[in-house]
Protein backbone atom coordinates (compact mmCIF):
# COMPACT_ATOMS: atom_id res chain seq x y z
CA UNK A 1 0.00 0.00 0.00
CA UNK A 2 1.39 3.44 -1.25
CA UNK A 3 0.96 5.93 1.28
CA UNK A 4 1.02 9.78 -0.55
CA UNK A 5 2.89 11.70 2.65
CA UNK A 6 5.83 12.66 1.92
CA UNK A 7 8.35 12.70 5.16
CA UNK A 8 11.25 15.13 5.68
CA UNK A 9 13.49 11.98 7.13
CA UNK A 10 12.58 8.24 7.15
CA UNK A 11 15.05 6.59 10.14
CA UNK A 12 15.03 3.11 9.92
CA UNK A 13 16.08 1.26 13.26
CA UNK A 14 15.09 0.71 17.01
CA UNK A 15 18.54 0.42 18.80
CA UNK A 16 20.51 3.62 20.33
CA UNK A 17 21.42 4.94 17.38
CA UNK A 18 17.42 5.03 15.91
CA UNK A 19 16.11 6.56 19.23
CA UNK A 20 18.24 9.23 19.46
CA UNK A 21 18.05 9.86 15.77
CA UNK A 22 14.24 10.18 16.46
CA UNK A 23 14.05 12.46 19.51
CA UNK A 24 16.22 15.25 17.82
CA UNK A 25 14.62 14.78 14.56
CA UNK A 26 11.25 16.02 16.58
CA UNK A 27 12.96 18.05 18.97
CA UNK A 28 13.69 20.45 15.51
CA UNK A 29 10.12 19.63 13.81
CA UNK A 30 11.72 17.61 11.37
CA UNK A 31 8.41 15.72 9.91
CA UNK A 32 9.86 12.12 10.80
CA UNK A 33 8.74 8.19 10.40
CA UNK A 34 10.87 6.33 12.37
CA UNK A 35 10.63 2.55 11.19
CA UNK A 36 11.46 -0.16 13.76
CA UNK A 37 11.03 -4.14 13.70
CA UNK A 38 12.78 -4.10 17.39
CA UNK A 39 13.59 -1.94 19.96
CA UNK A 40 17.13 -2.07 22.07
CA UNK A 41 19.14 -3.11 19.25
CA UNK A 42 21.73 -6.05 19.59
CA UNK A 43 21.87 -4.92 23.77
CA UNK A 44 18.41 -6.65 24.33
CA UNK A 45 20.08 -9.93 25.20
CA UNK A 46 22.40 -8.45 28.40
CA UNK A 47 21.41 -9.11 31.69
CA UNK A 48 23.66 -6.25 32.97
CA UNK A 49 25.11 -3.08 30.86
CA UNK A 50 27.86 -0.93 33.38
CA UNK A 51 28.69 1.42 30.20
CA UNK A 52 25.64 3.27 29.63
CA UNK A 53 26.46 6.53 30.39
CA UNK A 54 23.99 8.13 33.56
CA UNK A 55 23.11 4.85 34.52
CA UNK A 56 25.51 2.30 36.18
CA UNK A 57 23.19 -0.74 35.87
CA UNK A 58 20.63 -1.54 33.48
CA UNK A 59 19.61 -4.31 31.61
CA UNK A 60 19.44 -4.88 27.69
CA UNK A 61 15.37 -5.32 28.16
CA UNK A 62 14.93 -2.35 30.39
CA UNK A 63 17.08 -0.41 28.10
CA UNK A 64 15.42 -1.18 25.39
CA UNK A 65 11.65 0.07 27.35
CA UNK A 66 13.70 2.88 28.34
CA UNK A 67 14.31 3.86 24.31
CA UNK A 68 10.68 3.12 23.70
CA UNK A 69 9.74 5.20 26.16
CA UNK A 70 11.55 8.28 25.46
CA UNK A 71 10.66 7.94 21.63
CA UNK A 72 6.65 7.68 22.67
CA UNK A 73 7.32 10.94 24.64
CA UNK A 74 7.59 12.72 20.96
CA UNK A 75 5.17 10.65 19.17
CA UNK A 76 2.66 12.74 17.13
CA UNK A 77 2.28 15.86 15.14
CA UNK A 78 6.38 15.51 13.99
CA UNK A 79 7.15 11.58 14.81
CA UNK A 80 5.12 8.79 13.28
CA UNK A 81 6.44 5.58 14.47
CA UNK A 82 5.95 2.28 12.46
CA UNK A 83 7.12 -0.38 15.01
CA UNK A 84 6.50 -4.29 14.02
CA UNK A 85 8.22 -4.51 10.58
CA UNK A 86 11.75 -4.34 9.31
CA UNK A 87 11.80 -2.89 5.66
CA UNK A 88 12.10 -5.27 2.63
CA UNK A 89 13.35 -2.78 -0.06
CA UNK A 90 14.34 0.41 -0.89
CA UNK A 91 14.96 2.70 -4.32
CA UNK A 92 15.54 5.96 -4.90
CA UNK A 93 12.76 8.22 -6.85
CA UNK A 94 13.17 10.29 -10.19
CA UNK A 95 12.53 13.15 -7.83
CA UNK A 96 15.35 12.67 -5.64
CA UNK A 97 13.14 11.00 -2.58
CA UNK A 98 13.63 7.89 -1.01
CA UNK A 99 10.86 4.88 -1.13
CA UNK A 100 11.19 1.62 1.35
CA UNK A 101 9.01 -0.79 1.48
CA UNK A 102 8.24 -2.09 4.36
CA UNK A 103 7.87 -6.12 5.41
CA UNK A 104 3.44 -5.65 5.43
CA UNK A 105 3.56 -4.42 1.70
CA UNK A 106 3.79 -0.61 3.29
CA UNK A 107 6.01 1.88 1.23
CA UNK A 108 6.85 5.04 2.80
CA UNK A 109 8.63 7.71 0.93
CA UNK A 110 10.89 10.72 2.57
CA UNK A 111 13.25 13.80 1.57
CA UNK A 112 16.12 12.04 3.72
CA UNK A 113 17.05 8.65 4.98
CA UNK A 114 18.63 7.97 7.85
CA UNK A 115 19.89 4.27 7.98
CA UNK A 116 20.26 2.78 11.58
CA UNK A 117 19.39 -0.73 11.72
CA UNK A 118 23.12 -1.89 13.20
CA UNK A 119 24.18 -5.63 12.73
CA UNK A 120 24.04 -9.05 14.63
CA UNK A 121 27.43 -10.69 16.16
CA UNK A 122 28.23 -13.36 14.30
CA UNK A 123 27.70 -16.47 16.57
CA UNK A 124 29.20 -19.06 17.76
CA UNK A 125 27.33 -22.33 16.76
CA UNK A 126 29.71 -25.16 18.87
CA UNK A 127 27.53 -27.17 21.70
CA UNK A 128 26.99 -25.07 24.47
CA UNK A 129 27.59 -21.75 23.07
CA UNK A 130 24.12 -21.28 23.41
CA UNK A 131 23.50 -22.52 26.70
CA UNK A 132 26.06 -20.47 28.32
CA UNK A 133 25.40 -17.25 25.88
CA UNK A 134 25.74 -14.31 28.90
CA UNK A 135 26.68 -16.78 31.32
CA UNK A 136 30.10 -16.55 30.60
CA UNK A 137 30.14 -16.51 26.84
CA UNK A 138 30.10 -12.82 25.65
CA UNK A 139 30.57 -11.10 22.27
CA UNK A 140 31.77 -7.48 23.99
CA UNK A 141 34.69 -7.47 26.05
CA UNK A 142 33.73 -3.61 26.25
CA UNK A 143 31.06 -4.05 28.53
CA UNK A 144 31.60 -7.43 30.35
CA UNK A 145 35.46 -7.47 30.57
CA UNK A 146 35.32 -5.59 33.86
CA UNK A 147 33.66 -8.42 35.48
CA UNK A 148 35.85 -10.97 34.77
CA UNK A 149 38.76 -8.98 37.29
CA UNK A 150 41.67 -11.99 38.13
CA UNK A 151 39.99 -14.49 35.95
CA UNK A 152 41.12 -16.87 32.86
CA UNK A 153 39.41 -15.89 30.05
CA UNK A 154 39.61 -17.07 26.27
CA UNK A 155 39.13 -14.66 23.34
CA UNK A 156 37.78 -16.62 20.12
CA UNK A 157 38.67 -14.88 16.97
CA UNK A 158 42.12 -14.04 15.06
CA UNK A 159 41.32 -10.13 13.62
CA UNK A 160 41.58 -7.10 14.99
CA UNK A 161 38.55 -7.10 16.98
CA UNK A 162 40.18 -10.18 18.79
CA UNK A 163 43.41 -8.67 19.36
CA UNK A 164 41.62 -5.45 20.55
CA UNK A 165 39.58 -7.34 22.97
CA UNK A 166 42.23 -9.21 24.45
CA UNK A 167 44.19 -6.36 24.75
CA UNK A 168 41.37 -4.91 27.02
CA UNK A 169 41.20 -8.18 28.72
CA UNK A 170 44.60 -8.16 29.98
CA UNK A 171 43.58 -5.02 31.75
CA UNK A 172 41.52 -6.64 34.31
CA UNK A 173 42.39 -10.70 33.90
CA UNK A 174 44.36 -13.21 35.32
CA UNK A 175 45.61 -14.42 31.65
CA UNK A 176 44.17 -14.21 28.10
CA UNK A 177 44.28 -17.06 25.88
CA UNK A 178 43.66 -15.94 22.29
CA UNK A 179 42.26 -19.15 19.89
CA UNK A 180 42.85 -18.31 16.17
CA UNK A 181 41.89 -20.47 13.11
CA UNK A 182 45.04 -19.71 11.19
CA UNK A 183 47.53 -17.01 11.34
CA UNK A 184 46.77 -13.53 13.09
CA UNK A 185 45.07 -11.13 10.41
CA UNK A 186 45.35 -8.26 12.64
CA UNK A 187 47.97 -5.39 12.28
CA UNK A 188 51.46 -7.02 12.90
CA UNK A 189 52.13 -4.14 15.61
CA UNK A 190 49.14 -5.36 17.78
CA UNK A 191 50.05 -8.90 17.55
CA UNK A 192 53.94 -8.12 18.34
CA UNK A 193 52.87 -6.08 21.45
CA UNK A 194 50.48 -8.66 23.32
CA UNK A 195 52.93 -11.34 22.25
CA UNK A 196 55.31 -9.48 24.92
CA UNK A 197 52.78 -10.01 27.32
CA UNK A 198 53.30 -13.14 30.36
CA UNK A 199 49.61 -13.41 30.76
CA UNK A 200 48.63 -13.37 27.10
CA UNK A 201 48.96 -16.79 24.99
CA UNK A 202 48.36 -17.20 21.23
CA UNK A 203 47.06 -20.62 19.87
CA UNK A 204 47.05 -20.90 15.78
CA UNK A 205 45.35 -23.70 14.29
CA UNK A 206 42.33 -23.39 16.87
CA UNK A 207 38.84 -24.61 15.68
CA UNK A 208 36.59 -24.41 18.98
CA UNK A 209 34.85 -27.67 19.81
CA UNK A 210 32.73 -27.17 22.73
CA UNK A 211 31.82 -25.15 25.44
CA UNK A 212 31.82 -26.31 29.19
CA UNK A 213 29.91 -25.00 32.33
CA UNK A 214 27.27 -25.83 35.43
CA UNK A 215 25.76 -22.65 35.40
CA UNK A 216 28.11 -20.61 34.25
CA UNK A 217 31.40 -21.04 32.11
CA UNK A 218 34.08 -23.15 33.36
CA UNK A 219 36.02 -24.34 30.31
CA UNK A 220 36.17 -24.40 26.37
CA UNK A 221 37.56 -27.42 24.38
CA UNK A 222 39.22 -26.45 21.06
CA UNK A 223 40.87 -28.73 18.26
CA UNK A 224 44.37 -27.84 17.75
CA UNK A 225 46.32 -28.17 14.36
CA UNK A 226 47.43 -31.58 14.61
CA UNK A 227 43.75 -32.81 15.15
CA UNK A 228 43.68 -32.78 19.39
CA UNK A 229 41.43 -31.77 21.70
CA UNK A 230 42.80 -29.42 24.23
CA UNK A 231 40.16 -28.22 27.00
CA UNK A 232 41.04 -24.97 28.97
CA UNK A 233 39.67 -24.48 31.95
CA UNK A 234 38.32 -20.66 31.72
CA UNK A 235 35.98 -18.60 33.55
CA UNK A 236 35.21 -16.73 30.68
CA UNK A 237 35.01 -16.82 26.75
CA UNK A 238 34.97 -13.62 24.42
CA UNK A 239 33.69 -14.60 21.21
CA UNK A 240 34.75 -12.10 18.19
CA UNK A 241 34.28 -13.61 14.60
CA UNK A 242 32.74 -10.27 13.18
CA UNK A 243 29.72 -8.61 12.49
CA UNK A 244 26.70 -9.06 9.87
CA UNK A 245 25.34 -5.82 9.64
CA UNK A 246 21.99 -5.25 8.76
CA UNK A 247 21.76 -3.75 5.54
CA UNK A 248 20.56 -6.34 2.81
CA UNK A 249 17.57 -3.88 2.58
CA UNK A 250 19.28 -0.84 1.27
CA UNK A 251 22.46 -2.54 -0.69
CA UNK A 252 20.77 -1.27 -3.87
CA UNK A 253 20.66 2.70 -3.08
CA UNK A 254 23.73 2.74 -0.92
CA UNK A 255 27.53 1.61 -1.03
CA UNK A 256 28.71 -1.33 1.36
CA UNK A 257 32.24 -2.02 2.42
CA UNK A 258 33.39 -5.96 1.57
CA UNK A 259 31.74 -6.55 5.11
CA UNK A 260 28.17 -4.94 4.35
CA UNK A 261 28.67 -2.00 6.47
CA UNK A 262 27.58 1.37 4.93
CA UNK A 263 30.44 3.29 4.12
CA UNK A 264 30.11 7.12 5.24
CA UNK A 265 31.99 10.43 5.86
CA UNK A 266 32.66 10.39 9.85
CA UNK A 267 32.33 14.00 9.33
CA UNK A 268 28.61 14.21 8.71
CA UNK A 269 27.52 10.25 8.88
CA UNK A 270 26.57 11.07 5.12
CA UNK A 271 26.49 8.17 3.04
CA UNK A 272 29.48 8.33 0.52
CA UNK A 273 30.17 5.94 -2.68
CA UNK A 274 33.19 4.35 -3.58
CA UNK A 275 34.82 7.28 -4.35
CA UNK A 276 34.60 9.09 -0.93
CA UNK A 277 31.10 11.18 -2.75
CA UNK A 278 28.27 12.39 -1.07
CA UNK A 279 25.29 10.31 -1.37
CA UNK A 280 22.12 12.38 -2.30
CA UNK A 281 20.78 13.19 1.39
CA UNK A 282 20.97 9.62 2.52
CA UNK A 283 22.84 9.23 6.28
CA UNK A 284 23.99 6.21 8.62
CA UNK A 285 24.86 5.76 11.63
CA UNK A 286 25.81 3.33 14.49
CA UNK A 287 27.23 -0.27 14.28
CA UNK A 288 25.93 -0.54 10.48
CA UNK A 289 28.28 1.61 9.54
CA UNK A 290 31.90 1.18 8.74
CA UNK A 291 33.25 3.10 11.77
CA UNK A 292 36.14 2.21 13.60
CA UNK A 293 34.46 1.31 16.98
CA UNK A 294 30.61 0.53 17.88
CA UNK A 295 29.57 1.14 21.18
CA UNK A 296 25.53 2.28 22.23
CA UNK A 297 27.21 5.47 23.30
CA UNK A 298 28.82 5.97 20.00
CA UNK A 299 25.44 5.34 18.21
CA UNK A 300 23.90 7.33 19.89
CA UNK A 301 25.95 10.68 19.45
CA UNK A 302 26.72 9.29 16.01
CA UNK A 303 23.08 9.62 15.06
CA UNK A 304 23.29 12.86 16.53
CA UNK A 305 25.79 13.91 14.19
CA UNK A 306 23.67 12.62 11.30
CA UNK A 307 20.49 14.89 12.89
CA UNK A 308 22.34 17.96 13.24
CA UNK A 309 23.59 18.18 9.32
CA UNK A 310 19.95 16.46 7.97
CA UNK A 311 18.67 18.97 9.46
CA UNK A 312 21.20 21.80 8.30
CA UNK A 313 21.05 20.26 4.54
CA UNK A 314 17.15 20.17 4.10
CA UNK A 315 16.52 24.02 5.75
CA UNK A 316 19.71 25.61 4.73
CA UNK A 317 20.97 24.16 1.10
Amino acid sequence: MQENKIYDLIIVGGGPAGCSAAVYAARKQLHTLLIVKEWGGQSIVSDDIQNWIGTPHISGSDLARNLKAHVNEYAGEFLTIQSGYGVKNSKLNQDGTKSLTLENGHIHNAKALLISTGSARRKLTVPGAQEYDNKGLTYCATCDGPMYSGMDVVVVGGGNAGFESAAQLLAYCKSVTLLSRGAPRADAITVEKLLSIPTFKLVTGAIPKEIHGTQFVNGITYTDKDGSDIKLDVEGVFVEIGQIPATEWCREIVTLDEYGKVMISPWTQKAVDANNNDLDNIWAAGDCTNILYHQNNIASGDAVRAIEDIYKTLHTK
